[in-house]
């Protein structure tokens, strides 16, 4: 199986993915389990990923770009099972959904930031929508890190 995390902090993730069971899984060759820094994407010169959003609204949502050139460049590699951005007003993530996910043999996850992504992305690109819980945490990383423990364990 094969995880790639999509991430604005990918820092936060580091720790996780190289310690405990998502370690041994990635020792033994079970798994395999990539962090892509988002801002690597972007064409802009200070490498910014949020923007207004489409039509207006108020706050800053993740910028289509950057998105859309990062998952067009995994897909082009390989087939993904799902492609999941995790947000809370998502599906609730559950033991069934980590079953059902834990027979993947290739995940996205992109972890979500600000207000969300722009529509458009979510539109066109996400297969799956996600949510650890009826709260609102700083970024999507926590969430991804606990998909993606949950799924390892059972790999």
């Amino acid at each position: 199986m094969r995880i790639d995390i999509i991430t604005v902090l990918p820092e936060m993730l580091d720790g996780f993915i190289n310690t405990s069971i998502l370690a041994r899984a990635q020792k033994k060759g079970l798994v395999e389990v990539y962090v892509h820094n988002l801002r690597d994407y972007t064409t802009d010169k200070h490498r910014r990923v949020d923007d207004y959003p489409f039509g207006g609204f108020a706050g800053m949502v993740m910028q289509c770009q950057p998105i859309d050139a990062c998952i067009s460049k995994l897909t082009a590699e390989r087939n993904y099972d799902q492609i999941i951005f995790t947000t809370p007003d998502g599906e609730k993530f559950d033991q069934p959904m980590a079953n059902e996910l834990s027979l993947s043999k290739n995940l996205i996850i992109l972890c979500g930031h600000y207000k969300g992504i722009d529509y458009r992305i979510r539109e066109h690109l996400i297969t799956k929508e996600v949510s650890i819980g009826d709260y609102v945490l700083t970024g999507g990383e926590i969430a991804a890190a606990a998909m993606s423990d949950a799924i390892v364990r059972l790999v």
